[in-house]
């Protein structure tokens, strides 16, 4: 079963009914040059998770033009629910927040530009949901300060945790191996239960065990 022809049949099937997709949320952005966003499909799978959960609290590393953010943002708006999220590059960091402002959700997010190395530490959560989509070498590093802040029955969520075995290129081959070192880590953490679903370039969905 090939990925890409699988997401290109579900999206085909959820194509009239998904409020804000990929294609349309970078059609509305000036900027061209920034790190890749989630894929329609995973925004369905947060919009979705968002919704069963109804988390007060949620970080997110890895802003980038804030495709995923805003998804998570007008599902939370409902109940007043609160977004931090974490930008590295300044660049990209003021579109998000001009993309958030055009989507109506800016009251609902705080933007903190700089190193997750060095903020995710100074963080007090906890979060009911965490979401990772950053540098790809920050996730095994990151690990044991997101599961600190992650709530008792919050959801840790990572994005391309299928690297490995999808063709990436030769530009992207250096992501592959913190990505197995992170799937590694998971998956002999006894404290979490774990699974990888094969939805976009694969998404890691994390709870307390």
């Amino acid at each position: 079963m090939n990925i890409e022809d699988v997401n290109d049949y579900i999206n085909n099937l959820y194509s009239k009914t998904t409020e804000l997709s990929k294609t349309a949320y970078k059609n509305k952005t000036a900027l061209r040059d920034f790190t890749p966003t989630i894929d329609t499909e995973v925004a369905r799978f947060l919009d979705l998770i968002i919704g069963v959960v109804k988390p007060e609290a949620i970080l997110e590393i890895g802003t980038s033009i804030g495709y995923s953010t805003t998804t998570m943002a007008k599902a939370v708006k409902a109940w007043h629910g609160k977004i931090t999220t974490i930008e590295y590059d300044q660049t990209v960091a003021k579109q998000a927040q001009e993309n958030f402002k055009r989507e109506m959700v800016d009251d609902v997010i705080e933007l903190q530009e700089g190193d997750a190395r060095i903020i995710v530490p100074t963080l007090e959560g906890p979060y009911d949901l965490i979401f990772q989509d950053a540098d790809k070498n920050l996730y095994p590093e990151l690990y044991e300060d997101c599961l600190q802040l992650l709530s008792k029955r919050g959801i840790f969520i990572a994005d391309d945790t299928l690297f490995p075995i999808i063709d990436l290129g030769k530009e992207w081959k250096s992501l592959i191996p913190p990505i197995e070192k992170f799937n590694a880590m998971t998956i002999a953490d006894q404290r979490v239960k774990s699974t990888i679903l094969p939805i976009g370039d694969g998404v890691t969905v994390i709870v307390r065990a």
